[in-house]
C-alpha cells in the first residue's frame, strides 16, 4: 500500500479514502510525517514558515447551542455571563494596532438577541476607526444564527456583512463534518451541510475562509478522513479555503469529558492532512492547543504556518489549555527548526521576514 501511496503522491493523484484511512491507522508513523513533510516542500520550496499577528476577541460567552465539549458558554442568567460594548472592543483592537497586529478573530457565542444590525454598526465602526486591521470573524453556526434571528437568509446576512466591513470567515464551529458526531457532542449546533453552505457562500462573495477541525473527541478515522475529504470536495468547487487547521479537543471543565488526543495521534492527522488536502496551500500548527515544541515538531509533519500570535484567547483556555507565545517566540519556534520565519496577513501575504 505505501509504494501505491507514494507513486500516487509523486504523479499528483489523489489518494482515495481507503488509502488516507490506512495512511491514520496502519502506515508507520515516520513514513506518514515524511510523505507530508515532502509535499510541503515541494508546496512551499522557499523554506518559510508564517504567522499573523492577531487577537481573538470573544464578544459574548452567552451561546444558545451549549455544545458538550466547550468550557466557554453560559447562560444568559449566569453571574459570569458577558457581552462586551464597543467600546471595550475598540480598546482591544487599539491594543492590537500597537503590537502590529493586522488581524482581528472575532467570535462568541449564539447570542439570544444580537441581531445582525449589532455586528454591521460594529463592524462599520471598526473598518473607520482600524482600517489596517482585517475583520476575520464569525463562525458559520454565528452567520446562520444571526441569519435566523434576523429573519434573513444566510446569504443576505453574509452580503450585508461583508457589506459592513467582515473581510474573511474563520473556520470555527467544524468539529468534525459527519453530522452523526455533530449530534453526540454539540446536539444544538448547525449540520455539516449548513457549515459548507456557508463557507461555499462566503467564497462566492469573494471572501477567503480557513477550514479547521476538533478531534479526538467521540469519532472514528473513518470520520476523521470523511471530514478530510469533505473539506477537499468544497475546496475543489470554491477554492476559497487558505489554510486548513487541525486542532484536539480539551476536555478539562467540559460536559463530553475524557481524554484529549496524544502528541503523536495529532500529528498523525495533521500529516494526513497535508496528504490529502493537496487542493488547500496552508496547513497550520496548533500551538494554542499543543504548546511550542509540538508545534515546531509539527513543522515536519505538513505544517508550513503558526498561525496567530493571539494577544488573547479564551475559548481554549476555559477548557484549561492555556499556551501562550510571543511574536518573539513564534520566530525563535521557526528559527530553531531551520526555517524563514514571515509576518503574514489573513490572506498569507508575506508583510516581512525575520
Amino acid at each position: 500500500m505505501l509504494k501505491t501511496i507514494q507513486k500516487k503522491i509523486a504523479a499528483g493523484v489523489p489518494l482515495d479514502r481507503q488509502e488516507a484511512l490506512w495512511l491514520l491507522t496502519e502506515a508507520d508513523f515516520l513514513e506518514i510525517g515524511k510523505l507530508a513533510d515532502g509535499i510541503r516542500r515541494q508546496k512551499h520550496p522557499e523554506g518559510r514558515v508564517t504567522f499573523v499577528v492577531d487577537r481573538n476577541v470573544n464578544y459574548t460567552n452567552v451561546c444558545e447551542s451549549q455544545c458538550r465539549f466547550c468550557a466557554f458558554y453560559r447562560q444568559a442568567d449566569a453571574a459570569d455571563a458577558y457581552l462586551l460594548d464597543y467600546e471595550t472592543i475598540h480598546g482591544k483592537i487599539a491594543e492590537l494596532v500597537a503590537f502590529g497586529g493586522t488581524q482581528l478573530l472575532m467570535q462568541g457565542g449564539l447570542h439570544p438577541r444580537l441581531k445582525i444590525e449589532w455586528f454591521e454598526e460594529l463592524f462599520a465602526q471598526i473598518r473607520e476607526r482600524f482600517p489596517a486591521v482585517q475583520i476575520h470573524s464569525l463562525s458559520p453556526a454565528e452567520v446562520i444564527h444571526i441569519a435566523r434571528l434576523s429573519e434573513i437568509s444566510m446569504a443576505e446576512c453574509l452580503r450585508r456583512l461583508q457589506k459592513a466591513g467582515l473581510a474573511s470567515v474563520p473556520g470555527g464551529g467544524a468539529e468534525v463534518l459527519v453530522d452523526a458526531v455533530r449530534k453526540e457532542i454539540s446536539p444544538n449546533k448547525i449540520g455539516w451541510r449548513d457549515w459548507a453552505a456557508v463557507m461555499e457562500e462566503a467564497h462566492a462573495l469573494g471572501m477567503r475562509t480557513t477550514a479547521t477541525m476538533m478531534f479526538g473527541s467521540r469519532e472514528s478515522p473513518e470520520d476523521i478522513v470523511e471530514h478530510l475529504y469533505r473539506v477537499r470536495e468544497i475546496q475543489g468547487r470554491s477554492g476559497g479555503f487558505t489554510a486548513f487547521i487541525p486542532w484536539t479537543f480539551q476536555p478539562t471543565n467540559t460536559e463530553l469529558g475524557g481524554e484529549t488526543a496524544s502528541g503523536v495521534e495529532y500529528l498523525r492527522v495533521l500529516a494526513l492532512s497535508r496528504i490529502v488536502l493537496d487542493n488547500v496551500d496552508n496547513i497550520q500548527a496548533s500551538w494554542v492547543t499543543q504548546g511550542a515544541r509540538m508545534a515546531q515538531v509539527a513543522l515536519f509533519f505538513g505544517a508550513n504556518d503558526l498561525g496567530g500570535t493571539m494577544l488573547e484567547e479564551n475559548v481554549v483556555a476555559a477548557a484549561g489549555c492555556a499556551f501562550s507565545l510571543s511574536q518573539e517566540e513564534v520566530v525563535e519556534i521557526a528559527c530553531g527548526a531551520g526555517f524563514i520565519p514571515a509576518r503574514r496577513n489573513t490572506l498569507y501575504e508575506i508583510l516581512e521576514e525575520y
